[in-house]
């Protein structure tokens, strides 16, 4: 028995009015600075005023949110007693809150014990309602959590969450999304692609999460380099390839969080928490590799992939695992480069003795990294110190 999980989606254009329809008596709004200070909560928090609701806002959500500003964030939830919890922004904010919320509903539990397999208790006090303002993290589908312990020598990704937290509305207006920089456009684009790529790939897939990845996949190779070209326009004129990429990563997002990813995640989170690369462009550099990792000629013999299916759904016949393989893989490659992405550590401003000085953390993290256990071909320690260093020097 399989359960697929996802929240009510409102799309399109104005989606973010469907705020207003909402019922309750307090808000709690968690975001960030950033965001508050370029305008993007202004919507919301007017949609919420409509809806005759008070309002408390939470802005201290750094990128790779710390356990300790997720616990920061409850105190002052549980102080405010919300029955909405509102997600406003990127994957970071988004994670946040749904620790937030667990943590705000089962008071007992610390951040770092969140673990779904746990019984815990959710929606007795709030619901869970988010808003992305990126089209790549697809975080607003999902139930997964993604926080940072920094409290001993080496930072760690923290790569949790629970079935229950799956938000209860996602509202993709492509309208908040429209103003992302070109950098933050390819990087979130990216992390979207990777889900879709890796969702289909994944030992856990199914004939649910199949489809979603699959348009997923389409869409990213349609669209993102479309929005990267219109991210360097003053005014944003291609709405059409900017709520397809909101459309991809929401989708992404549904067929991963129903399926799982795989190795190219655990070498970007690692990479994430040791090297501070944006987790869409290690995702985006590290895919190529993985895939040729795959399908090699010292594969194990029992390794399944479906290459040449995923490749068909793109109108490409091929006749082997490998050639299909081999063409994503080069599909991808170019897509990096198009939107100015790196395809080396190196090219990432990394520089060697830095790498050198963290590798045998990058493999340890990455080997014990949660979602490494879906991939296709589990590869040994030996493995993942040469994907490492392939990535760096390309």
């Amino acid at each position: 028995m399989w359960f697929f999980r996802s929240p009510t989606v409102v799309f399109g254009e104005d989606a973010v009015l469907h705020i207003r329809e909402l019922r309750g008596k307090r808000a709690f709004v968690v975001s960030d600075k950033t965001l508050s200070q370029k305008g993007h909560l202004a919507p919301v928090l007017f949609q919420l005023e409509h809806a005759g609701m008070q309002v408390k806002t939470f802005l201290e959500v750094e990128p790779e949110p710390a356990l300790s500003t997720v616990e920061a964030g409850a105190d002052l939830c549980e102080a405010f007693g919300p029955d909405w919890i509102v997600a406003v922004g990127g994957g970071s904010v988004m994670d946040a809150a749904k620790a937030i919320w667990i943590l705000y509903e089962n008071p007992d539990i610390e951040v770092d014990e969140i673990n779904p397999l746990d019984t815990i208790k959710l929606r007795e006090k709030a619901r869970l309602i988010c808003v992305p303002t990126t089209a790549g993290t697809g975080s607003e589908m999902t139930w997964a959590v993604v926080l940072t312990d920094n409290r001993g020598d080496t930072p760690r990704k923290l790569s949790t969450g629970h079935p229950l937290a799956t938000p209860d509305y996602a509202i993709i207006d492509p309208g908040m999304s429209a103003s992302m920089p070109q950098e933050l456009t390819a990087d979130t684009g990216l992390d979207a692609l990777t889900q879709a790529i890796e969702g289909y790939l994944a030992t856990w897939r199914n004939d649910f999460s199949d489809g979603p990845c699959l348009t997923a996949t389409k869409l990213c190779f349609n669209y993102l380099k479309r929005a990267w070209d219109d991210a360097d326009l003053s005014t944003t004129e291609d709405l059409e390839a900017r709520e397809a990429m909101a459309n991809a990563a929401a989708l992404s997002g549904m067929g991963y969080i129903n399926a799982m990813v795989g190795l190219a995640h655990s070498m970007a989170h690692a990479a994430g928490a040791l090297l501070k690369i944006p987790h869409g462009r290690a995702c985006g550099l590290f895919l190529p590799y993985v895939i040729d990792f795959y399908v090699a000629p010292d594969a194990p013999p029992d390794t399944q992939t479906r290459f040449v299916e995923l490749m068909a759904s793109l109108g490409e016949s091929h006749p082997t695992e490998s050639a299909a393989a081999g063409r994503l893989a080069s599909l991808v490659r170019g897509l990096v480069t198009e939107v100015g992405a790196p395809l080396t550590l190196e090219a990432a401003g990394i520089e060697q003795d830095d790498f050198n000085h963290v590798l045998d953390a990058l493999v340890d993290t990455a080997a014990n990294d949660s979602v490494i256990f879906t991939s296709p071909r589990q590869p040994s320690a030996d493995e993942l110190r040469k994907l490492f260093i392939r990535a760096w020097q390309g």
